[in-house]
Formats: structure tokens, sequence, C-alpha cells
């Protein structure tokens, strides 16, 4: 019997945004219908995903504002652009759930990072809810805070 390897996961980017701006309910994964010259850019580090956002259209999901910068080495028969609205793939029956909970007030899709898995580009995206202003206010406290206490952990050590 074979044993099956765990799963290689490497970050490409990360939308650091998305956790100030909402609360995540649940979390997905799901494949990239991506060209071959976003791929290579992708190695590259060449991603941002800082305003991208996910839509729903013919009962598929899209994410918009996803920007893969092309390389200058990339292929001369084709015009990349950067900007491109992507395919996500998941379950027919995960993505009727996901619209389901998305017509309900308040939730939207958000993406939250790009990673490899086995070899191949997958987007994490969360079913989120969106912050109040005095909830953002809290979050940057929290954060302020926790710094606040590894620094006097810090001089504490020395």
């Amino acid at each position: 019997m074979a044993t099956k390897k765990p799963a290689t996961l490497s970050r490409i980017a990360d939308n650091k945004k998305a956790a100030y701006n909402y609360f995540f309910e649940e979390k997905f994964e799901a494949g990239m219908v991506l060209q071959g010259w976003e791929v290579k850019a992708a190695r590259e580090g060449k991603v941002q995903l800082t305003d991208g956002y996910v839509v729903v259209r013919d009962g598929e999901l899209y994410v918009i504002g996803c920007q893969i910068n092309p390389l200058h080495t990339a292929s001369t028969h084709i015009s990349p652009d950067a900007v491109r609205t992507k395919k996500l793939l998941m379950k027919k029956d995960e993505i009727k759930r996901l619209i389901g909970k998305v017509e309900q007030k308040g939730y939207t899709l958000v993406p939250i990072n790009l990673h490899w898995k086995n070899g191949k580009i997958k987007c994490e995206i969360a079913l989120a809810k969106g912050k109040a202003e005095h909830d953002k206010r809290d979050t940057i406290k929290d954060r302020e805070g926790k710094r606040e206490v590894e620094r006097a952990m810090k001089s504490r050590h020395k």
C-alpha cells in the first residue's frame, strides 16, 4: 500500500487587507484557470492580491483585481493582460452553497492568498462579513498591544 505524501504548500501572495477589512466565516481552496505566462510570473512572485475580490457569474466564481505582472521574457506572440479576470475551479455543490451564502445580507467572497499545492496554483478564498469602523479600530489596538508585550519581553531578556 502506497503512503500518500503530505501536500506541499508554498505561499505566492497574501491579501493582508482582507483580514483587516473582514471577519472570515469559512475558508475554501479553489484551483485557478491561468495562462502559461501567468504561471511563470507567479513563480517569480510578480503577483498582487490586495485589491482582489470574487464575483459570481452564471453560477461560476471569478477573481477580479488579482494582478499578475508579466515578465519581460514573456512570449512575444501573446499580449499579456495583468488584471485579467481569472476563473476559479471548485465543485458545483460547493459553488452553489457559496452562492446561497453570498446572497445573504453582508456576506462576500474574498481571496486570501495564492499558494502552490502539489505543483498547481491554488487560491484560498473566504466567506467573509465586512467589519465596521469600530471593529477595525479594535484590530489595530490588539495588534499594537501585542507589539508592546513583545517589546517588553524582548527588553526583559537582554
